[in-house]
């Protein structure tokens, strides 16, 4: 099965399900739900990071890139995992942090100490330049007392790591070798377009000086270079960048099978839709002609070029899309379909991110102690730096904070949610009672409409194959397209607000089939009125 036809389920470790009662999720728990995971259809599980690590960025600081963190079990369990998930036909990505590592990684432990080969593996300059860090405050730090500067795009901990070297590439393309060796069939790169930086860094003030180290050409080299040292070989093996601050053309180059790069890419442009000028740490509803223009910029642009976009609304760094998209309040469940629908049913691969096929919601925390996201608490104490009050402050982080994505996973309505017996790493959630996984296998429809979409795509080749045209692009509430495959054509509308609307359908539907419908199957006629968040697909 190609990755076109693919469906790929996110797993935050921590949140997922915890066996051995010390409030953090567990590979045995993975494992345990496998069964679930086949239920729902996918076809590969993406773990996010399960090596060793200080944590300081929920493992994304990485200071072992071959060994398990005994918080999530051992190798044995990893292969166990790897080996029962392969018997129920699915396969497993692993998150790959290339850009940088833990300053408590031996290589950056060894360069502190003095060893001018590990020096050499980092980025180290006798001048700072003005970049930003991601996380706040100067993108530079003091090496030791050498008085030179490391780079670090992220946290502090977190530092850089020289691709210019090719010792470092070496090492990286082992660590891969390593994880393909025991039959890890997917790779998902993190920020992987940052890898290249130019020889001589100079300041930029241009957006925190992101321009300076972004999908620099050489990267694209460095990609090809893993390509074919590593995973290029193996036909089987699916690989996807998450790119930062990207452009179509890059991802078209990222992507086009001909260049030998990755399957496809990540990009966020669609997730920042609700910023205010740009800026995530605001509060604004989302501007739906913003959304619109890029799912069409990206959809056109990418299908024209042959390159491949990974299509997702959730995942581990991101605020529920129910809460940012849905009036949930009125409409939780028809939204959830309609906006899996605009993405499963689109010209790329779905990733589905834990507790979305149930329609989970951010947590509504009540108080600041309940954040534990670095991002989150120095966002808060920046915000309150620039004037704001502590209400105005937590309200805004409430909306953005990446732990409303990273609460465990709701299963029943147990005590702790049937996550664990124990209170967990972070809270839970308020709807947990609610909105939980054995609440909706018994009497919910979110959970079977996921199932649906997830066979359609593997039934119409339409789905996965097919061409990407816009449908009504200045439609003020639809957000619709067309794909299209030799003689077949399949048009998906989604209404994005709690208000109906009435399209013209266009003649060539009328006398087509409905393949699915979150409301009672409709009659095709030529004003098709659309009920709040409705989504259909009509196939010829």
């Amino acid at each position: 099965m190609s990755f076109k036809e693919k469906v790929i389920y996110q797993i935050y470790p921590k949140s997922f399900l915890d066996t051995n009662q010390d409030g953090v999720g567990d590979l045995a728990g993975i494992k345990q739900k496998l069964p679930y995971l086949k239920r729902l259809g996918i076809d590969m599980i993406w773990l996010s990071p399960i090596y060793v690590s200080p944590q300081r960025d929920n493992g994304y600081d990485v200071a072992d890139y071959t060994a398990i963190n005994p918080l999530f079990g051992t190798m044995d369990d990893f292969d166990e995992l790897i080996t029962a998930a392969k018997e129920l036909g699915m396969e497993i990505m692993l998150d790959m942090v290339f850009n940088h590592v833990s300053t408590e990684h031996e290589w950056f432990q060894k360069a502190l100490a003095g060893e001018q080969k590990y020096q050499d593996y980092f980025i180290l300059r006798d001048e700072p330049t003005d970049w930003v860090s991601k996380f706040g405050g100067n993108a530079w730090a003091p090496f030791g007392d050498s008085g030179k500067y490391y780079l670090h795009l992220f946290d502090v901990t977190q530092a850089d790591l020289n691709w210019r070297n090719p010792a470092v590439r070496e090492e990286l393309f082992k660590v891969l070798r390593f994880w393909l060796a025991k039959g890890v069939k997917g790779f998902r790169f993190d920020v992987i377009n940052l890898i290249g930086k130019d020889e001589i860094l100079a300041d930029c003030a241009e957006n925190d000086g992101k321009p300076a180290y972004t999908d620099r050409p050489i990267n694209h080299e460095f990609i090809q270079m893993m390509n074919k040292a590593t995973y290029g070989a193996d036909p089987e093996v699916v690989t996807v960048g998450e790119m930062s601050f990207t452009t179509v053309e890059n991802c078209i180059l990222y992507t086009r099978p001909d260049r030998e790069e990755l399957d496809m890419t990540f990009n966020f442009h669609h997730l920042k839709v609700d910023y205010e000028d740009g800026k995530k740490w605001t509060q604004m509803p989302f501007d739906f002609d913003k959304l619109k223009e890029l799912f069409h910029t990206w959809g056109t642009q990418m299908s024209a070029e042959q390159g491949w976009n990974a299509l997702f609304w959730n995942n581990h760094d991101q605020p529920r899309a129910l809460n940012r998209f849905v009036d949930v309040d009125n409409y939780r469940v028809a939204g959830a379909k309609m906006l899996a629908s605009a993405i499963h049913l689109n010209r790329g691969t779905p990733y589905i991110y834990m507790g979305e096929e149930i329609g989970m919601l951010d947590p509504d925390f009540e108080s600041m102690e309940q954040y534990v996201d670095v991002e989150s608490l120095n966002a808060y104490q920046a915000l309150l730096a620039e004037g704001k009050t502590e209400q105005e402050a937590f309200e805004i982080v409430k909306t953005k904070s990446r732990d409303n994505s990273r609460i465990p996973i709701q299963w029943d309505s147990g005590e702790f949610s049937g996550f664990s017996k124990v209170t967990p790493w972070l809270s839970l959630g308020k709807s947990a009672k609610e909105i939980n996984v054995a609440k909706e296998l018994q009497e919910g429809s979110i959970f079977s409409y996921y199932q649906k979409l997830i066979r359609l795509r593997k039934e119409y080749p339409i789905i996965a194959q097919g061409s990407y045209e816009a449908f009504l692009a200045e439609d003020p509430q639809i957000y619709g397209y067309i794909r299209r495959l030799e003689e077949q054509s399949l048009l998906v509308l989604n209404n994005f607000y709690p208000q109906e609307t009435t399209i013209e359908l266009p003649e060539e539907f009328l006398t087509g089939e409905i393949l699915i419908n979150n409301y009672p199957n409709e009659k095709l006629i030529e004003k098709l009125r659309l009920k709040p968040y409705q989504t259909v697909a009509i196939y010829r």
